[in-house]
């Protein structure tokens, strides 16, 4: 089970991710530098995913994700 604290909700939506919202600076339906085989990847255990949100930079590190979530190794800050 993930934790929802450290966790992100995302979309795949015509071979782009996107977030539902950045966890730092609020920004709505946001377009994640990933490509549905790195959540692929994520999800096996392959691998780990830094990533930089394009609308404010700040930077986390995915270290696994399910259907629904992806899971950072730190906890995101609520949305304000």
């Amino acid at each position: 089970m993930i934790p929802l604290q450290n966790s992100l909700p995302y979309d795949i939506q015509m071979n782009e991710v996107f977030a539902a919202h950045c966890p730092f600076c609020g920004q709505e339906h946001v377009p994640l530098p990933l490509k549905p085989e790195d959540v692929r990847d994520l999800r096996d255990g392959r691998r780990k995913q830094a990533i930089v949100f394009p609308c404010c930079r700040t930077r986390v590190q995915f270290i696994d994700a399910d259907g629904d979530y992806l899971l950072a190794d730190q906890r995101l800050s609520p949305r304000r």
